[in-house]
């Protein structure tokens, strides 16, 4: 059966876009190098017709279609043993870019950074921003409901979508393409496979918001006092900004330490290791924030620097940097955005991504770190956060390459975070890594909610199957 479904795939996809064997290589390991797909093949087909057509054969054979896009997942999402590969990087026009309506019309395989390029074009900017966007693709972001930097200001992928389409399991193709900011015309499927991982239906395309391009950033690289400080920082910005803060990130000093390890070449930003670094990063649009003055100074980065100064001598910021430069705010961005390469090159790690309260956050790391020792008196953590939005990236560098062990160090995370109103998965998706997780913890009715969704949409569970859900 396999055979004639190879052949039918080749003659609908063409032999190029049907890969097999050693064809395939590039495709099976993950980002993390925790999991190793065997797909029966991995197909590029062009097009969503050729995508409907190839869940159709697929669904007439059995055999379960995995979507992949640009292969920067931390959960394991798009692994498979024996199943249909199907990567969307063909799908990477930029069907339209509307300026008057602030809107991007993309299919699955564009990669971010070619929107963004697109956007800025335009004068316009797409602000959904992480460390992959050179590889990533719009499709894996909205399959994972992916976060980033610019949560803060903008929300997450889902924020940012207003239609999708959709080849569903049984090959249909639902066109939710709309560009309406306002649709009460019963439920809200679109929703749906936000977040899904392909588990409900493969998105080929997607209407994407756009928000006017900053004229001016203003960065800083600050260490302060204790969390609740930075906090005080993030609130009174937000008010003497009228909420331009755009990123407000967490380095505490074991993430300093593991960056100068593993990359020297970057450098600290202080000559003292403080145990609370912090970047932020302001973003204007307005003339009147953005326009230098007859002193040359740009009114957003006088804000900052005036609140940072006022904080300086309340005692809660230790030192400061403010980026006098695009160097040197390109500078301060590279620190943080070698967080997971500086964390997976360092194995065993155990990689957690909750979301908490702000005011939670250092409750949280308060807590684990002194439950820690009990359960592993070896293990060494690095923690990295996007503050503002509660977000905190803890992974765990454990005395033992166990799994058992690992898993009691997981449960020991969800428990406090679960115990402080927060979740065991932020930004990430659960793909096959979280799946205990939310055995564990997510509400069994929700969950039961979301297998009947899972049957109705996908009766013989063949759409990335085997993920977020048992």
């Amino acid at each position: 059966m396999s055979q004639d479904l190879l052949a039918a795939l080749t003659e609908l996809l063409g032999p190029a876009h049907v890969l097999t064997g050693a064809d395939r290589a590039a495709y099976l390991p993950d980002w993390t190098g925790h999991y190793t797909a065997d797909p029966l093949a991995v197909l590029r087909p062009a097009d969503t017709a050729q995508i409907a057509a190839t869940v159709k054969l697929a669904a007439a054979h059995g055999v379960p279609v995995v979507p992949v896009s640009g292969r920067t997942g931390l959960v394991g999402g798009a692994m498979t043993q024996g199943g249909l590969m199907l990567s969307v990087e063909r799908l990477n026009r930029i069907r339209d870019i509307r300026p008057a309506a602030r809107v991007a019309v993309v299919e699955a395989g564009v990669i971010l950074s070619s929107l963004h390029d697109a956007a800025e074009a335009a004068d316009l900017s797409f602000p959904l921003w992480f460390g992959a966007r050179g590889s990533a693709m719009i499709g894996g972001a909205l399959s994972t409901n992916a976060g980033g930097s610019n949560v803060l200001r903008y929300g997450s992928t889902r924020a940012l979508c207003l239609g999708l389409e959709v080849v569903l399991a049984d090959g249909r193709v639902l066109d939710l393409m709309s560009a309406l900011h306002k649709d009460n015309s019963g439920y809200d499927l679109k929703d749906l496979f936000i977040g899904a991982e392909g588990t409900l239906g493969i998105i080929t395309a997607a209407v994407v918001k756009l928000v006017p391009r900053p004229r001016a950033y203003a960065t800083a690289t600050l260490a302060a006092r204790s969390l609740p400080d930075a906090l005080t920082l993030l609130n009174r910005l937000q008010s003497a900004s009228g909420g331009m803060v755009e990123a407000f990130e967490f380095m505490p000093d074991t993430y300093m330490r593991r960056l100068t390890e593993a990359r020297p070449d970057v450098g600290e930003p202080f000559a003292t290791r403080h145990a609370v670094n912090i970047l932020v990063e302001l973003g204007a649009t307005a003339p009147r924030d953005a326009t230098p003055g007859p002193d040359g100074a740009i009114p957003l980065t006088t804000l900052l620097e005036d609140t940072l100064a006022q904080m300086m001598e309340e005692g809660l910021i230790l030192e400061a940097q403010v980026a006098q430069s695009e160097s040197q705010r390109r500078a301060m961005w590279q620190r943080r955005e070698l967080a997971a390469e500086i964390t997976f090159a360092r194995s065993p790690v155990i990689d957690t991504d909750v979301a908490l309260p702000l005011d939670a956050v250092a409750p949280f790391l308060e807590a684990f770190h002194a439950r820690l020792p009990g359960l592993d008196p070896q293990a060494e953590t690095l923690s990295v956060a996007h503050l503002g939005d509660g977000n905190i990236h803890l992974s765990i560098f454990p005395g033992s390459d166990d799994a058992a062990h690992a898993d009691r160090i997981v449960a020991a995370v969800e428990e406090e975070v679960q115990r402080l109103g927060g979740t065991f998965s932020a930004e990430h998706g659960v793909g096959l890594s979280k799946k205990p997780s939310m055995a564990r913890r997510k509400n069994p009715v929700a969950l039961a909610v979301m297998a009947q969704i899972k049957q109705a949409l996908d009766p013989q569970n063949l759409m990335n199957p085997g993920k977020i859900l048992s």
